[in-house]
């Protein structure tokens, strides 16, 4: 039986970048036990490549253990789901945004010139796909704006988003540009699960 990535997503229509949602992809149950992982284990987010911006990325992870049968099981349904291989995925991730928290503008590739490049990417390679889960809806704002596509997805409650980081030649597609926006009311929990060129060690 043939599987087709992505059955029963909505794609965007956009030309620039390939971009799915699907709503319920998580049951609430489990996003409420991911939730729940998150906030026993977040620490202040960090930056790749720091920028001197204090603000650009507020929010709070939590690396979520692949021992965990929980976290493995969805990792493997979210690379079934994209028709990804597994083992390319890097660890999943959980983010906490509380009231004025946000992710200013930015992709999830790493610069080919920059200088860290080398330490992120050569083992495994580029970010290909991003595939991410609202685990919660909050009381206002944190959508998921594409500035270069002039989409804004909102929360909600188990909705898997999509997209491919990667022009067809293998280089950046910057059109990809997302902004996690400030949270003006409640918390949002999100897991991310970014999938590279080779295995990831």
């Amino acid at each position: 039986m043939t599987i087709v990535p992505f059955a029963g997503a909505q794609r965007l229509p956009v030309r620039e970048a390939v971009v799915f949602s699907r709503r319920h992809f998580l049951a609430a149950d489990e996003c409420a036990a991911l939730v729940a992982r998150i906030d026993a284990e977040r620490r202040p987010s960090g930056l790749a490549d720091q920028n001197g911006d204090p603000g650009f990325r507020t929010s709070e992870t939590c690396d979520l253990s692949g021992d965990d049968p929980l976290v493995a099981g969805i990792t493997r349904r979210l690379a079934a789901y994209a028709g990804l291989d597994a083992s390319h995925a890097e660890p999943l991730q959980g983010q906490r945004y509380a009231l004025g928290q946000e992710f200013k503008a930015h992709t999830d590739t790493f610069e080919p010139d920059g200088a860290d490049y080398d330490l992120y990417c050569s083992v495994a390679g580029q970010r290909t796909w991003t595939l991410m889960v609202y685990l919660n809806e909050p009381e206002a704002g944190g959508a998921t704006r594409f500035k270069q596509l002039d989409k804004i997805v909102q929360p909600e409650t188990g909705k898997l988003l999509a997209w491919n980081n990667l022009l067809p030649d293998g280089r950046p597609n910057y059109a990809t540009l997302h902004q996690g926006m400030p949270v003006r009311g409640g918390t949002k929990y999100i897991i991310t699960s970014w999938f590279r060129q080779k295995p990831w060690r």
